[in-house]
């Protein structure tokens, strides 16, 4: 077999034409072609070619070819692009996020709340070119390629290399080979219609695999004699298999792909496919299956390569395998910046945010973070940066960066059993009263009807002083529930109209992006109309004018299904004298003052909710939180109990108690307490058993609610992370309900 090799490339390179000495030793290129997460297969077969000792001399590649195919054209080994695939976040990457984690601690409840946001551009909400512009993704090709930032030419890599992407106004193909090889990467995998096309000059690029999705002739082009082909791609789909708006947009995006790949794949000397049909370009949630895949593939190839570079040394003599190919560059010594894009943020407020100082070295991590600290204030849209060297070694960093439109209109829907369906419509403008400030509106549409309006003024240098003016009304209905003397359980007796309205005022100092305390004041107006006569009725109205301080804490490393971190929420104040206007009423009719007298004095007040979110394994995350709610010297009071029940928050002083349905019973104290574990068993797929315990009466107790001083309960979530937001299908159970009932929720509430 070695002497057959050895004669096929006598026959292929010394006998073309009438030389009669052979050439030099034959040039071998690497075609990778696009796929999108099926392109993590390729590394099995670098992992083949390093194995086997063969020098590659050409790459080319579209889309996630390109990505694979540049990463080790700079220098990475085989084995470091493969630890790199296995333990990248592609969530978060593929996604409009950044980490919730580098986001200002004011904008965390909004941040990523909404399925649709619409940018207001030129007196009209327009849409953008894709759904995702992704700065997490940017930001991660930025520190992959950091050691050879500098090198705007990428013939001079380690291994010569070209990527192939689309201009949309031609809808011909571009051959990348200079410039910025984050911008090429990122615009040969511009798929459209999902991600955003890329700037380049007067053209906007996207994916290169619509014209070009296997670029063998550009490899032999830059000189390959011998050229190996990867190819992930497994064509158009059947016309019966093409059964959504997806499939549809992708079939018109690759149909001239489809015959290009019939003159593309005659050009190969070594031809690899794989079986991927199960997959798709967006099975990222299988990386691993596809990367094992690959990697089974690539041992399948290791003995022809091993062939093909024992012939070559054979005949040319041993060219060992090139390693440490990666330029050495840690860190950078940035002496200037420049910067373009900015419009309605001056340079002083992004510089400042981004905690930028000449004269100082920077490493790539620390550029990131540095962006991510700009990108969390939700003025920016996309921030990339390139590195010039200077004559002195140093860098100019070079910052591009595409604003937010000031103004969105957002839409999110919700459903749950005790709210109903609702669709939330938001306004957020930015600087639209004062600079550095946000105003929004949020209206809550549907089965109950509920409003917010919000001014957030940020203050110094730093932003890190905030105050906001904000009012709020809400519109439930609520049932009552009475407990079954003999029995000790609790039955459903009758149903409350509740109308809740506050005015508030805060003013809040964050020392960084995980913490922040403050003072406020507001004011609390409750009404409750009873609809369906109970036992024990409250009608009237009363008003709570409360000041108090605040501590919150936020490392959550996502706003749904967070895998990691803690958020703590602690609020203590004083209740000042209520006003109110108030009827008790037992069976339907009013009781005398007398029977039970209402109390409208002082009290102090704290509030606690803490949860925590820690990895066990790569699938498994416990969870943990403690819930607490106290009315010091409460009595006789009314209406500012804690509401306990229901498994998401959806209204103030709830107390959430997986087993019991919302508003099941009130207390003038409480402290809840619940564990469990969630189980990622598919992509954005996951199964939760929670079980938790409550505790009431333990500081004070209401005269108007008569209920057990220990409550117990249970809950198996089935969840799923979709387009329109987080859905949840619950089955729970309360030792104290003593039955089995059902909780959906869809959506992130109001």
């Amino acid at each position: 077999m070695r002497l057959l090799c050895i004669a096929v490339i006598f026959l292929l390179f010394f006998n073309r034409g009438q030389a009669q000495q052979p050439p030099g030793r034959p040039t071998i290129g690497l075609t990778l072609s696009g796929g999108g997460a099926k392109g993590l297969a390729h590394i099995g077969i670098l992992k083949a070619i390093d194995s086997a000792g063969l020098n590659i001399d050409y790459i080319t590649g579209t889309s996630m070819g390109g990505v694979i195919g540049s990463l080790y054209a700079i220098g990475y080994s085989a084995d470091t692009i493969e630890k790199i695939a296995r333990t990248i976040d592609w969530e978060l990457l593929l996604s409009n996020q950044s980490s919730l984690r580098s986001v200002f601690m004011d904008e965390k409840e909004e941040y990523s709340k909404y399925v649709v946001e619409l940018p207001w551009v030129n007196h009209r909400f327009t849409l953008p070119t894709g759904i995702l512009e992704g700065q997490e993704l940017w930001l991660k090709f930025s520190e992959l390629f950091f050691p050879v930032s500098h090198i705007k030419d990428f013939s001079q890599f380690s291994i010569p290399f070209k990527c192939i992407a689309t201009d949309v106004g031609s809808g011909e193909a571009v051959v990348l080979e200079n410039g910025e090889i984050v911008s090429a990467v990122r615009s040969s995998m511009a798929i459209p219609s999902f991600f955003t096309a890329v700037k380049a000059g007067d053209k906007h690029l996207v994916d290169g695999g619509i014209v070009r999705n296997f670029p063998v002739q550009d490899v032999k082009k830059m000189g390959a004699d011998i050229v190996i082909g990867s190819n992930v791609s497994t064509g158009l789909l059947a016309s019966d298999k093409v059964r959504n708006v997806i499939q549809v947009l992708l079939q018109v995006a690759f149909f001239r792909e489809a015959a290009d790949q019939l003159n593309e794949v005659p050009l190969c000397d070594i031809y690899v496919n794989y079986p991927l049909e199960k997959y798709n370009m967006g099975s990222f949630g299988q990386a691993e299956d596809i990367l094992e895949a690959g990697i089974k593939k690539g041992k399948e190839l290791y003995p022809r390569l091993k062939q093909l570079a024992d012939s070559l040394n054979a005949v040319y003599g041993t060219t060992p395998l090139k390693r440490n190919r990666l330029p050495e560059m840690q860190k950078v010594k940035i002496t200037s910046f420049e910067l373009s894009g900015l419009k309605n943020t001056t340079i002083e407020f992004f510089i400042n945010t981004l905690n930028l100082f000449t004269d100082r070295w920077y490493s790539a991590k620390d550029i990131s973070n540095m962006i991510r600290h700009a990108f969390g204030t939700r003025y920016y849209n996309r921030i990339l940066y390139s590195l010039h060297e200077q004559p002195d070694g140093s860098y100019k960093i070079v910052f591009d960066v595409v604003e937010n439109p000031l103004t969105f209109a957002k839409l999110g829907l919700h459903y749950d059993k005790f709210s109903g369906i609702s669709a939330i419509v938001n306004f957020t403008s930015r600087n639209f009263i004062t600079t550095n400030s946000r105003s929004l509106l949020t209206v809550n549409i549907g089965d109950n009807f509920r409003a917010r309006a919000e001014h957030l003024q940020y203050i110094g240098r730093h932003k890190n002083f905030s105050s906001s003016l904000g009012a709020q009304y809400d519109r439930l209905d609520v049932n009552a529930y009475d407990m079954y003397q003999t029995k000790n359980a609790y039955r459903e007796t009758g149903l409350y109209k509740r109308q809740y309205s506050k005015l508030y005022a805060t003013t809040t100092f964050s020392s960084n992006r995980k913490l922040a305390t403050g003072l406020g004041f507001r004011i609390e107006f409750f009404n409750y109309k009873p609809v369906i006569s109970g036992v024990l009725e409250i009608d009237g109205s009363s008003s709570f004018p409360t000041v108090f301080t605040f501590l919150k804490y936020n490392t959550l490393n996502k706003p749904g299904f967070p895998t990691r971190g803690m958020k703590l929420d602690l609020e203590v104040g004083r209740v000042l004298k209520q006003h109110e206007n108030i009827v008790i009423l037992k069976n339907g009719q009013p009781t005398p003052a007398e029977e039970y007298p209402i109390a409208t004095h002082p009290y102090q007040r704290a509030s606690l909710n803490m949860e925590n979110y820690n990895p066990v394994s790569g699938k498994i995350t416990l969870l943990t939180s403690l819930q607490s709610g106290i009315n010091l010297n409460y009595s006789n009071n009314v209406m500012n109990e804690f509401a306990i029940g229901g498994m998401i928050p959806l209204y103030n002083n709830q107390i959430v108690f997986a087993g019991l349905p919302e508003a099941t019973t009130y207390a003038s104290s409480v402290a809840a307490f619940m564990g469990g574990l969630r189980y990622e068993f598919l992509s954005n797929t996951y199964l939760t058993g929670r079980a938790n315990v409550l505790c009431t009466n333990f500081v004070s107790r209401s005269v108007f609610f008569n209920n057990p001083d220990f409550f117990s309960g249970y809950a198996l979530t089935f969840g799923y992370n979709f387009a329109l937001g987080p859905l949840e299908v619950s089955a729970m159970y309360s030792d104290q309900l003593r039955k089995v009932t059902s909780y959906v929720s869809l959506g992130i509430s109001f």
